[in-house]
C-alpha cells in the first residue's frame, strides 16, 4: 500500500474531519486510498460507521447505530463541491435498525449533491434493505447515474462470509428490481476473490448478475483486514485476473475491472465509465 500523501490527499483528509464525515475508504482500510485521495477522489460513508450488521470480511464496526444526522446531506454536498469531483460513490453502513433502511436519508444525500454539483455523475451503493421494493424506488427515483449493490461473494460461500440477514438470492433480487424500475439505470455490483470460490462458481455468479440485468463488474482479491477476520484462502495471479475479466467481457458487461487491488469504488469515474453514462443523452 502506498503512503497517503500529496497536497490533495490532505485536502480530502482536511475536509472530511471539518465536516464530520467518514469515507469507506478509511473504514474498510482500503489498499487504494493513496491513489484515490491523491487524485482527489474518495467514497463517501453516510449514516455513521456503525454497521447493524456483521460480514467477516468487513472491518467496519458492527453494534446499535447512532441516530441520523439531518444535516449530513447537505454536509456531503458540500464537501463534494469543494473537491470539485466529476464522479462520486456514495456508501452507507446497513441501518436494519430503520423502517426504510436509510433509503429516504440516502435519496436525500442524493439530491443534495445534485443540487450543488449538477454535473456530477452519482453513484449510491446501496445496501439490500431486505428487499424492500418500496425503499429501492426511493433511491431510484433521485436518477442517480449508477446503483451498485454488491454481490461480494459466490452463492456457497455467502453464509459463511456475509451477515445472516444477507443473501445471494436477495443481492441478485435487489438489483433485478433496479432495473425493473427504471432500466437506464446503469447497475453495478462487485466480487471478491480468494475466499475458496471455484472458477466455475465465480463464472456462475457473473452469469447470474447477467441475468438480472447488471451492466459493470468488479473484482479484486480478498485481503484478510486483521486477524478476526477470514482468512485468505488463495492470491490469485494478475494473470488470472485478467483472464475473468476477457471472460466476463464476452458475457455482455458494458465495463470490467479485475484485479488483486480493484475494489467496488476503485477508479469509478475514469474516462471510459465517464463516456458510456454521458454517452445516454448523446
Amino acid at each position: 500500500m502506498k503512503t497517503p500523501s500529496g497536497e490533495n490527499y490532505v485536502q480530502v483528509k482536511q475536509t472530511l474531519r471539518v465536516l464530520n464525515l467518514h469515507t469507506v475508504c478509511e473504514e474498510a482500510r482500503c489498499p487504494n486510498i493513496a491513489e484515490c485521495w491523491g487524485t482527489g477522489t474518495a467514497t463517501i460513508m453516510i449514516m455513521g460507521d456503525i454497521c447493524t450488521r456483521g460480514c467477516r470480511f468487513c472491518t467496519v464496526i458492527s453494534g446499535k447505530p447512532v441516530l441520523l444526522d439531518t444535516e449530513e446531506p447537505e454536509r456531503v454536498a458540500k464537501a463534494i463541491k469543494e473537491w470539485g469531483l466529476k464522479y462520486v460513490v456514495i456508501t452507507s453502513v446497513c441501518r436494519d435498525d430503520l423502517e426504510d433502511g436509510g433509503a429516504e436519508h440516502i435519496a436525500k444525500t442524493i439530491k443534495a449533491v445534485k443540487m450543488l454539483s449538477p454535473e456530477i455523475i452519482v453513484e449510491p451503493l446501496i445496501p439490500d434493505f431486505r428487499d424492500n421494493e418500496d425503499s429501492i424506488k426511493k433511491i431510484v427515483k433521485t436518477q442517480p447515474e449508477v446503483i451498485s449493490h454488491n454481490i461480494e461473494t459466490v452463492m456457497r460461500l455467502t453464509p459463511k462470509v456475509r451477515d445472516a440477514r444477507a443473501s445471494y438470492e436477495q443481492s441478485l433480487l435487489v438489483l433485478k428490481k433496479i432495473k425493473s424500475i427504471d432500466s437506464r439505470i446503469y447497475t453495478k455490483s462487485s466480487i471478491m476473490l480468494g475466499l475458496g470460490e471455484t472458477e466455475a462458481e465465480v463464472i456462475q455468479t457473473a452469469k447470474d448478475l447477467r441475468t438480472v440485468g447488471v451492466d459493470i463488474l468488479t473484482m479484486g482479491q480478498y485481503l484478510q483486514p486483521t486477524l478476526k477476520h477470514l482468512p485468505v484462502v488463495e492470491y490469485l495471479t494478475p494473470q488470472k485476473f485478467n483472464s475473468y475479466k476477457e471472460y466476463m467481457e464476452k458475457m455482455g458487461f458494458i465495463y470490467v475491472a479485475s484485479g488483486p487491488l480493484i475494489r467496488s469504488s476503485y477508479r469509478a469515474g475514469e474516462f471510459f465509465l465517464e463516456k458510456v453514462i454521458n454517452g445516454k443523452s448523446t
